[in-house]
Order: C-alpha cells, then structure tokens, then sequence
C-alpha cells in the first residue's frame, strides 16, 4: 500500500581522490535502504551527486524538484561534514522536509553530529533495512519515537538514542532498488565501456584490527548471503541491466570455505562472462592454493589483500592477525594464477621516521604487488587505536580523515615532511617497480590493464594536485602509455 510519501536519497558530494581514479561506484547501502523504504509504502528516488560531481546548486535543484517529505543521507567520517551540508540545503528548501542520516559514522557519533546541527532530524544507527521503514512509520504517524529501536535524535534539546537494534539473521532476498540508479553513471574506468556494480556477499568481520571501522560497526561478528542468493543477484545484473564488471564490497567475503568455494562454482556454472573485483585476507588466498584455478574460471580479476604493514611489529601493533612471510605468499600465489594484486601500506604512526617510511617502501617493492597504496593513518573518533593516537592528532578538520592527508603528527615529522614522504613512496613504487612490470608483463589482458591504470593516475586531476607529477618515467614506458591502446 502506497503511504503518498517520498524519501529522497541523496549522496553527500564528497570527493577523496584517489579512490574514484578506478571507477565510479554505485552507493551500494542506498540501493539497500531505498528498497526497504519502497517495500515499505514510500515513494523513493536516489540521487548520486557524488558519482555525478555535482555540487550544491545541482542538489538544491534536485531537492526543489522532487518535492521529498523525506531527505536521507549516509556519511562515512571524511564525508561527515557534507552530509550535514546536504541535509541543512534540504531544511533552507523547506523546512518541513524530515532529514535523516546513516552511516558508520552518525552510528557512533550521534552525539556529536547532533549537537552541530539543527538540520538532523533524525539518526539511524547501524543496519538501516528494518529501522528505516519503522522510523518513517513512526514519523508519518505520530507513533512514539521509542518503539523504534536503533535510532537517536533530540527531545526537548537533549539527544535520545532507542535500544541497539539486533542485526538482521538474514539478508538474502533484500528489495534492493537498483532501478533507481542511472546506470549510465558507473563505468570501471580500467576495462573501458564496462558497466559496474556492487554485491555485498556478507556483512562483518571477526577480526580486532584496531583501526578499522568496520569490525567496530558490525560488533565483531560476521554473515555471509546464501551463495544461491549472491549469484542470483549478479545473473540479475547482468541479464536486466548489462552489468558485466562487479565489486564485492565485502571486507571479507571469504572466511567460510565451503560457501565462498559454492559461490566460486555457482559462478563457474553460470558463466555470465562477468569480471570480478575483490578484497580477502592473505590467510584465505594461502588457504586456497590448491582451488585458485577457480577464482579465475568464476571472474575474479583484481584482489586487494589487505597487508597494511611490511613489519610484523607494526601488524602487531594494529593487531592484524597476520604474518609478513602470509602476505607474502599470497601476493606471489596470485600473480602465478595471473590475478591483478593490489595492497596497501598505512603510514604516520607516532613512531614513523623518514627511515621507516625508507624501509617501508623498499619492502613493498618487496612484496611485488601490481598496485600499492602509501595511506595515511586515519583516527576514526570512535576506533579502538584512537585513544593512543589522540595526543598526535594534529587536524581536526574531518574531511582530511580520508586516508589520503595526514592527520597524525608524528614525533619525529612534521604533517609536511610525513606527507611527501607518502608521495615519493608513490612515485618510487610507480614509476621504477610499477613501470618495470608493465614492460615485462607477458599477459596482455593483465599489461593492458595496468597500463590503462597507469595512464588513468597520470591523467587524474587529484594525483596533479597533490604530487605535481609522478616523476620521470622511462623512455619505453613513455611509448606504451603515449600509444592509443
């Protein structure tokens, strides 16, 4: 039954730099809510602005269009301040639109974001598909705020928060609302003409990394989608709407065996010629040495492997349950099965030194990954390292919380020393180790790929802003990106 209501979906237009040099993504935890809502009774669109690289005046127009009774909005903690940006251009359009927001970060920090503005009506805390519709319910029909379990807002000026709401047993066959999407917008920008989505095949985590957000989000537990309902999605995305290119957007998608090998051979099966993109753990990639013929066959493409460190006191000290020689062998197990690796390093600890950084570096040329990440220690306000980093944060600003700007001074560097240091760790890495792959790489499925990527960070207007140029690449690897190939 429709309620006449409409809620309006709005990306915050946040915009971090490197992470949307590969592709643009699709605002997977809308397509979430957006259904529920819809199931719901309400009317519903979405509006990417952050894909689209709009701005204000566009979202303005928008919100002046749609006419919403409802305004939603998620935040991570980089783009916290646009998100509230987004819901205050909401309330100067009619203040008689509802706003809500979600997200990790408004999840913990619902304190704060409320006493900084008026403009949030309403917080919903962790999973949204089950506390949504109940709030706009609750909402629409002046039903007590308190039967709604995970949500915080203001009565009478003092912040309200309801009971945690249990996370959902299941969430196979969700309402996800991909037809509100313009699908035209997202594009792996590596595989050119591609048309990429996303599929989340499991919620959580179990490990403790200490500067992870989403172990702290999920509570430290773990789900996985039945590999039935996971592949049925993806035949869904192909078949309907051309997708042919899919991000798992799982953390870890991997940990129970005999689930992640069925959808491997569901995918197998199915040979929808789709290409897959993938983050896992070091350990699982070792635990699957003698099935990582599969992960080719099923379409697995590109794997991030989330080393974080090349020195075990470091990975200790983060609490990252793995060894250097586990990373390791997983990146040289990949590259033998011609699967494109990716990694990253974190960098600004109090402790960091020129010389570490020097080390760093010469171990990750080391570790031989095709892609490496120089990221800067970020301090969600709400991790478990952050209470030993508070002392030695030097910037306050959120939207420099974004991996990429370094916000933790260290005690033997200043923030400017720290961070082009981070940059001559790129331009060491791609323009000596990353450049000597490409000329010897013998798969050109794989050298096409990674010169694409190379011109796409050559080209790219953040990578310009920030370190000027790469630096001076060799006369060879300067024919192959010049070629129009």
């Amino acid at each position: 039954m429709n309620t006449g209501k409409k809620i309006l979906f709005i990306t915050p237009p946040f915009h971090a730099g490197v992470v949307e040099v590969a592709g643009a993504w699709v605002p997977l935890s809308l397509v979430y809510v957006a259904g529920a809502a819809r199931k719901a009774g309400y009317d519903a669109e979405i509006y990417d602005a952050m894909t689209k690289k709009v701005g204000y005046p566009e979202i303005r127009k928008r919100i002046e269009e749609s006419k919403p009774d409802f305004v939603a909005t998620s935040a991570f903690t980089s783009s916290s301040p646009d998100a509230i940006e987004v819901l205050k251009l909401a309330k100067a359009v009619n203040p008689a639109i509802v706003t809500i927001i979600g997200g990790v970060h408004p999840t913990f920090m619902y304190e704060e974001m409320l006493s900084l503005t008026d403009s949030i009506d309403y917080i919903v805390r962790g999973e949204g598909e089950v506390t949504l519709p109940e709030l706009l319910n609750a909402v629409s029909t002046n039903k007590p705020l308190t039967s709604v379990k995970g949500i915080a807002y203001k009565e009478s000026g003092k912040v309200a928060v309801t009971p945690n709401r249990p996370f959902l047993h299941s969430f196979d066959a969700q309402p996800m609302a991909w037809d509100l999407l313009d699908w035209n917008d997202y594009t792996y920008y590596i595989l050119p003409g591609s048309r990429l989505a996303s599929v989340c095949t499991s919620r959580g985590c179990e490990q403790e990394c200490t500067f992870c957000s989403q172990q702290k989000y999920w509570n430290r537990t773990w789900r996985g989608r039945s590999p039935e309902d996971v592949v049925g999605e993806m035949e869904l995305l192909n078949r309907q709407y051309g997708v042919d290119v899919v991000l798992f957007t799982d953390d870890y998608p991997s940990p129970d065996r005999a689930r992640w090998e069925k959808i491997l051979d569901l995918l197998i099966g199915k040979n929808l010629g789709m290409k897959i993109l993938m983050e896992t753990r070091a350990e699982d990639i070792v635990r699957d040495e003698d099935i990582l013929d599969k992960y080719k066959k099923a379409g697995i493409i590109h794997i991030y492997v989330g080393t974080e460190a090349t020195q075990q006191e470091s990975l200790d000290y983060i609490k990252k349950d793995l060894s250097v020689e586990e990373s390791k062998k997983a990146l040289a197990l990949l590259r033998d099965k011609g699967i494109i690796t990716e990694t990253s390093m974190i960098l600004g600890y109090p402790g960091e030194t020129e010389d570490s950084i020097a080390r760093t570096l010469e171990l990750a040329i080391e570790f031989n990954p095709d892609f490496a990440h120089f990221l800067a220690i970020a301090p969600w306000p709400y991790s478990d390292i952050y209470k030993d980093l508070k002392s030695h944060i030097a910037v306050t600003d959120y939207r420099k919380y974004n991996l990429i700007d370094p916000v933790v001074k260290p005690k033997n560097m200043t923030l400017k020393e720290l961070d082009k240091a981070m940059m001559d760790c790129y331009r060491a890495f791609y323009m000596n180790k990353h450049a000597e792959m490409i000329i010897e790489e013998k798969d050109e499925f794989k050298k096409k790929y990674m010169m694409t990527s190379m011109k796409l960070m050559m080209s790219n207007s953040f990578i310009k802003e920030k370190m000027g140029s790469l630096g001076e690449m060799p006369e060879e690897v300067k024919k192959i990106l010049e070629s129009k190939d």
